[in-house]
């Protein structure tokens, strides 16, 4: 009987724990950030972002007089790796949120873990609408969906004059998820998908796919791939001799474009999530921050990374707490929380629905507002 009461006295003392999943308010040392990223092949600035914000927060005086403390695993954009971290941080009760991870087809079933964790997770480069899909309670994203990303782009392709386009896309949650949402939102603005391929043999047959195009009077190419497998599509279009403009998702926005692509991809038009020229006073201090810390100028995924430790760090210390389910609250109550991409909002699914996404166009190397 001794032991029966006992064994319930310690299990009152853990369920407060257990229930929280992440850093209560007793615990008065540093704030434990988990960040989920393909580091060693695909950084894009993200890092540096990340390590800006936590820096600048902690010379401020940190959370409520708390360090951030960045806890770092590489995903190596892989399944099997990405959900190998994940169960790492979800058994580590020190980690209050994840920010990670940069793949959707990652993020998806990682998602999972975090939300039986009880942890929350923070994605800033994941635009599958799938993610955001089952109602999880823990799972958010800092950036349009693919869905908003396609609407803004559709609408432009239509004020551009185009009726007849063609999709390409990679064989992936990410390309799907914006080929489909593209095709739904051309229908809507009065657009019509002729044709769609995620795989082309060789030139000889890219050349044929061209040929039939033509015959079905396309005007336009929407590219639903990432990096470098769409500016791969526009240079190997270019040397087939294909001439109609190409569009293309966030995921193109990389110099990458113009050093895979060359002169083929002059004229692009992505639509994005960063405008480093934004006349705002959040954006001029980044710029000059960044610039001043790294010698270069921040591109898509650094604003993304130090927008979301800055999103984590408001919201936790709106709620007063680093409790996963006081954060959740917290971030959804956020509303036009000014971000150095924009302008944020969670909705009840965890989709930031804030004015965020920006059109850009490659012009003399360089893609431009």
């Amino acid at each position: 009987m001794k032991k029966i009461v006992f064994m319930a006295f310690v299990l009152v003392l853990l369920l407060p724990v257990l229930a929280t999943g992440c850093l209560g308010t007793k615990n008065k040392g540093d704030i434990a950030i988990g960040v989920a990223w393909p580091f060693a092949s695909n950084n894009s600035m993200f890092r540096e972002g990340v390590e800006l914000a936590a820096k600048e927060i902690n010379q401020g005086g940190g959370i409520k007089g708390r360090n951030i403390k960045l806890v770092m695993k590489d995903d190596e954009a892989s399944v099997a790796a990405g959900m190998a971290v994940a169960q790492s941080f979800a058994g580590e009760r020190q980690v209050a949120a994840v920010i990670g991870h940069r793949n959707s087809f990652v993020s998806i079933p990682a998602s999972r873990i975090y939300e039986e964790a009880g942890l929350v997770m923070l994605s800033p480069a994941s635009t599958a609408p799938e993610l955001t899909s089952k109602g999880y309670r823990f799972v958010f994203r800092s950036l349009p969906s693919d869905d908003e990303i396609a609407k803004k782009m559709a609408a432009f392709c239509s004020q551009q004059g185009h009726k007849r386009m063609v999709i390409y896309y990679s064989e992936d949650s990410y390309g799907m998820g914006l080929a489909n949402s593209f095709e739904d939102q051309a229908k809507e603005a009065g657009l019509k998908v002729v044709d769609r391929i995620s795989y082309y043999g060789d030139l000889k047959d890219l050349e044929r796919l061209r040929n039939k195009w033509q015959a079905l009077d396309y005007d336009g190419i929407f590219i639903a791939a990432a990096m470098p497998a769409g500016a791969e599509f526009i240079a190997d279009g270019g040397r087939v001799g294909i001439s109609v403009p190409y569009y293309a998702g966030n995921a193109m926005d990389s110099p990458q474009l113009y050093e895979i692509g060359g002169k083929a991809a002059e004229g692009t038009v992505v639509g994005t999530i960063f405008n480093p020229d934004e006349n705002r006073e959040e954006v001029r201090k980044f710029v000059e921050a960044f610039t001043k810390e790294y010698n270069e100028p921040p591109g898509a995924y650094a604003a993304q990374g130090y927008d979301a430790v800055k999103l984590l760090a408001a919201a936790i210390g709106q709620a007063g707490d680093a409790d996963a389910a006081a954060l959740a609250a917290s971030l959804r109550e956020l509303k036009n929380w000014p971000g150095v991409s924009g302008y944020h909002s969670f909705d009840q699914y965890g989709n930031d629905v804030g004015d965020l996404v920006v059109i850009k166009v490659l012009r003399d190397g360089e893609l431009q507002l």
